[in-house]
């Protein structure tokens, strides 16, 4: 309510209509990204490539985030912007290679396959890493816990420095959904759905999600805030072999 009380705040020589663009489009892209999640066993929409059409979604959020920090015109919202960037190409590849992993052990990239793939056995289970690989990476693309450095308080506030009222209600609003349809998607990719004995599939689908979102929120208390190097340099020299030795493992066994 005390941001929906606040004036927007003007920079010289912003770009005001790619600044308002990027802010929208990080709860958007969240929005359209959950167009995929199950509740319960089937989705809202169920293309043949949801599992492409979910990570696209966050690339696009991505991509929101930096215009949200470019557009202002001002150093310090631009570097938390750029920080974005880089964080982003960093954990985008491995978590694009878990979520491809999880379709692979399905044969299918609907997600709905994926999740009628683990009745017998949640994929959470048989690919370890895949999961530990895309729950981390979650934290990443959501910006969230020891991740925050694009809005890091060393520049006052980083991409969103500028922004004030309704700007930064929607835009950190979107970050909040993000990390919401993130944890959501870990249940159809790696714990079965809505699956589960006794209990209907939606309240299934709830508690798990429940359970994942808990398990990131205690990572941002738990996981201690690191150097943006000492971060992405793991990102890239650990994750991504990790993730592809995954999905070697998974291809063995699905051709055997």
């Amino acid at each position: 309510m005390r941001l929906l009380g606040r004036p927007p705040r003007r920079t010289t020589a912003a770009d005001r209509l790619l600044g308002r663009l990027g802010v929208a489009l990080v709860p958007v892209a969240a929005v359209l990204a959950a167009a995929v999640l199950p509740w319960g066993t089937r989705p809202l929409a169920d293309p043949g490539v949801g599992i492409v059409w979910f990570n696209a979604m966050e690339a696009l959020a991505w991509a929101a985030v930096w215009l949200a920090g470019w557009a202002p015109n001002s150093a310090l919202s631009l570097i938390g912007g750029y920080r974005f960037l880089a964080q982003g190409l960093a954990y985008e590849l491995p978590h694009m290679l878990a979520v491809t992993t999880a379709g692979l052990g399905a044969g299918s990239l609907r997600v709905s396959e994926v999740v009628d793939a683990q009745r017998g056995l949640w994929f959470a289970v048989w690919m370890p890493a895949a999961f530990a690989v895309y729950l981390l990476s979650a934290l990443a693309m959501a910006f969230w816990g020891p991740f925050d450095h694009p809005l890091g308080q060393d520049l006052a506030g980083g991409a969103a420095v500028e922004l004030a009222g309704v700007d930064r209600l929607v835009f950190l609003g979107g970050r909040w959904l993000l990390l919401v349809v993130t944890a959501g998607f870990a249940v159809p990719l790696f714990l079965g759905g809505g699956h589960g004995p006794l209990l209907p599939d939606g309240l299934w689908t709830s508690l798990k999600t429940a359970a994942v979102l808990a398990l990131l929120l205690v990572a941002r208390r738990a996981l201690p805030t690191l150097r943006m190097d000492r971060y992405l340099e793991p990102a890239w020299t650990v994750l991504v072999p990790l993730a592809l030795l995954q999905a070697l493992v998974v291809a063995v066994v699905v051709l055997n």
